[in-house]
């Protein structure tokens, strides 16, 4: 199993899982893509004033993680796809991809509703039956983080109803992501950094 293969920061900082041997693909297949994703994950710290400040459109650790992927060649993506039923085609758009390279695709869920777990599985199982992607990625927090928010007066903006990884387990082994290889990457609170 290529989890094995990914440094010990890694596997001790973050709740790793693989569905259809993802990281053995991803591993093997798409090294360069795999690099670019170990070098994140490893210089990644969850900063106190990221959690303390309200919300936006997209969070701070959003931002940071994405401008990470992009400073190494990731770009947001979108897909043009189409269906064609007796000559008749209609447009079948996806949604954006956070971070795409080579065919590998990568989500950062940090704190949206839940369901978008149910968008991001459904367009990887998509762009994997049309073969544009071998791979789905997605980075969200460990539930072991609720302990911080909570103690830092956030809890409420951090609840239940919002992307964390028991969220996203039962989702994925309830077949979620259909055929696509996923591999996710969960935050442990080990990356917390007080930095105000």
């Amino acid at each position: 199993m290529a989890i094995e293969q990914f440094p010990d920061f890694i596997r001790e900082n973050y709740e790793v899982y693989e569905w259809k041997h993802a990281s053995a693909i991803l591993h093997n297949d798409f090294p360069n893509e795999w690099n670019d994703i170990v070098e994140v994950l490893q210089a990644f710290r969850l900063k106190k004033s990221w959690i303390s400040v309200g919300g936006g459109r997209k969070s701070q650790v959003a931002e940071a993680i994405d401008g990470a992927f992009e400073a190494r060649g990731w770009v947001e993506k979108s897909f043009s796809t189409q269906v064609t039923v007796d000559e008749k085609v209609m447009d079948s758009p996806t949604h954006k991809i956070d971070c795409y390279k080579n065919r590998i695709a990568l989500e950062i869920e940090w704190n949206n509703k839940d369901p978008f777990f149910d968008r991001d599985l459904n367009n990887f199982r998509l762009l994997f039956d049309l073969r544009a992607i071998s791979v789905g990625v997605i980075i969200t927090r460990c539930d072991e983080l609720q302990e911080i928010f909570d103690g830092l007066g956030r809890g409420s903006s951090y609840g239940s109803s919002t992307t964390h990884m028991s969220k996203l387990l039962p989702r994925i082994e309830g077949g979620g992501g259909a055929g696509c290889p996923i591999l996710i990457f969960g935050i442990r609170k080990s990356l917390y950094k007080e930095d105000s």
